[in-house]
């Protein structure tokens, strides 16, 4: 018999007995007493029922048109009438009582406790005989309020706790479940964000049917992504972070946070890195520090689209326009604009500096005012979007690999001959054939846009999860020219990644996140700079360059070396037989 085992800070109530409720199953059915099967008895009244129906209108219809009385019925209509009420009663009996019921007599809360207390042991027995708990359905429903008890009931053989709910979050799932209540407002409606993190998960697995038991809800701040990071949160997901370094870059050393599930890029990132500290470390440059924003405008045609352009290029009209555009932010500051027409439509890309902070809202804003200040001397301009894609943001384009988006950096080293051979097990000769025939000829051959490298996105993507940063912006943050070639004689190997559009920031967004502030802390780069505005994020730019040179260092290494292969099969495979797997 399964054992189960209570604990609770104090006296246990959602267990109590209660009266006994009679089941169905214990009184005989009315069905029974039928002599024929319940379906067939329905089709059968269905059938009679409707066909009566459709009699006595046929034979009222015929009485009206030919002025018959109604009163004056034959035998066959007397029939009918009285198959009609018969049938009539059948079937409000069978379907309609309980619905009457459910709306005349409420059941009382005690009712409603004793039920779910019937459900829960039922629940456990059923569990114990078919599968582990979590396997099928979610054991560890949301914590109760601090005023409220907490009942827990725990099973010895898995150790997962079930926690009972308070009759009033129970009545909240239930509005959520049947819709009277929106997911999204339960936040504002109970003040407590965990609180409706928890609800809304538990109507979330009672809709799908679906178990969350393997998505954590505790150990989360929820307060802190109200509003700026995530809507209707359920939880969270666990990525774990490891850390390559020290890598050495202008002099100073910095252990790099990667959060990733893919097995092999930490530890190669960490062995480029390696290389690069033993041969005196690398340099980075920062050359060009700007965010873009590009709306697009329309007018009724070509020439007045010229107009715009002309007056936004006309460097006479810069520093009005800068005014206007610097007004937005105290960090935000005006530093170009760049123009495109097709046909009757212009789009207009202006770069502007932002200090510690990614940008993107700053750029917007100052973007906005000008448009609104334009709308004085171009008032048929009419303002398609304030985003026309010629920004580009979270798109590969060749705008951003031309002329650059975010922090533009080059980071070089010079690798000593004995570390390739030694640390990078192979040799410069090798390096730099395959760098030219893989990340150069071969990304020209796919045609690629800013992919001229081995797997820059691999550690820009792994850096900005672990520091808060958007995701999404991968995709042009990645874009990367991978260089090398023998120096020296021969004996010693120049690389470098050049990175024109690497979009980061150390305040804002997920930034601020508990998690990622602690690894922007362990970067030094955490918050913004107070003596130089925007230095702590043009460090953390060449940082992630710095880091994508030493993960295309090892990863072309390894395969040059044809190690490739066997390092994934050790270090990026399960050891658990899957086939044996419950």
């Amino acid at each position: 018999m399964e054992a189960h085992r209570l604990s609770s800070t104090k006296p246990v109530q959602a267990l109590k007995p209660t009266k006994k409720i009679p089941l169905e199953e214990d009184t005989g059915k009315a069905s029974d007493a039928l002599p024929l099967p319940l379906y067939l008895t329905n089709a059968l009244f269905f059938t009679l029922f409707f066909s009566v129906v459709y009699f006595l209108l046929s034979r009222w219809r015929e009485k009206i048109r030919t002025s018959t009385p109604l009163h004056v019925v034959t035998f066959s209509e007397i029939i009918a009438i009285l198959s009609f009420f018969a049938s009539f009663i059948y079937l409000l009996g069978f379907f309609g009582i309980d619905f009457v019921q459910s709306l005349v007599f409420q059941p009382s809360p005690d009712v409603w406790i004793a039920e779910e207390e019937d459900d829960e042991v039922l629940l456990a027995k059923e569990d114990a005989r078919k599968v582990p708990c979590g396997q099928a359905l979610d054991c560890s429903l949301p914590p109760l309020p601090p005023a409220a008890p907490i009942v827990t009931v725990q099973k010895v053989f898995d150790e997962k706790p079930v926690t009972v709910l308070t009759e009033e979050d129970e009545e909240i799932i239930k509005s959520v479940v049947a819709g009277t209540t929106p997911s999204y407002s339960l936040e504002s409606k109970l003040g407590d964000c965990k609180r409706a993190a928890a609800i809304r998960r538990e109507a979330l697995q009672r809709l799908t049917g679906k178990s969350l038991s393997g998505l954590p809800l505790d150990g989360f701040d929820y307060e802190s992504i109200l509003g700026q990071c995530c809507e209707m949160p359920v939880g969270y997901v666990q990525i774990p972070v490891g850390i390559a370094g020290p890598l050495l870059v202008n002099g100073r050393e910095y252990s790099v946070p990667m959060a990733t599930t893919e097995g092999c890029l930490v530890a190669s990132t960490n062995r480029g890195c390696k290389a690069i500290h033993l041969s005196g470390g690398a340099t980075s440059v920062l050359l060009k520090d700007g965010m873009s924003r590009a709306p697009c405008v329309r007018f009724g045609n070509a020439k007045r689209a010229a107009d715009l352009k002309l007056y936004l290029e006309d460097p006479d009209n810069f520093e009005t326009l800068s005014v206007v555009f610097n007004r937005s932010s105290r960090f935000g500051r005006l530093q170009g604009i760049k123009c495109a027409i097709a046909g009757k439509n212009l789009y207009i890309r202006f770069t502007c500096s932002t200090g510690d902070a990614m940008g993107m809202n700053m750029v917007s804003k100052g973007v906005q005012n000008v448009l609104d200040f334009l709308q004085t001397d171009f008032p048929d301009m009419d303002v398609i979007g304030i985003s026309g894609n010629y920004c580009s943001d979270k798109k590969p384009a060749a705008v951003n690999w031309i002329e650059g988006r975010g922090k533009s950096v080059v980071c070089e080293a010079t690798i000593k001959g004995d570390v390739v051979r030694k640390v990078l097990k192979t040799s410069v000769e090798s390096l730099v054939e395959l760098n030219m025939l893989k990340n150069l000829t071969g990304s020209a051959m796919a045609g690629a846009l800013g992919g001229f490298n081995a797997h820059a996105s691999n550690i820009v993507a792994a850096i900005y999860i672990a520091t808060g940063q958007d995701p999404a912006q991968n995709v042009e943050s990645s874009h990367c020219i991978t260089m090398m070639e023998a120096v020296n004689d021969g004996k010693d190997l120049h690389v470098s990644v050049t990175m024109p559009s690497i979009e980061v920031g150390t305040v804002g967004g997920g930034t601020q996140l508990a998690s990622q502030s602690a690894c922007l802390n362990l970067l030094g780069v955490k918050g913004a700079s107070k003596e130089t505005p925007g230095a702590n994020s043009r460090t953390l730019a060449t940082i992630v360059a710095s880091a994508v040179l030493a993960g295309e260092l090892s990863l072309m290494s390894a395969i040059s070396a044809g190690q490739l292969v066997r390092s994934h099969m050790k270090y990026n495979r399960s050891s658990k037989d899957v086939s044996k797997a419950t």
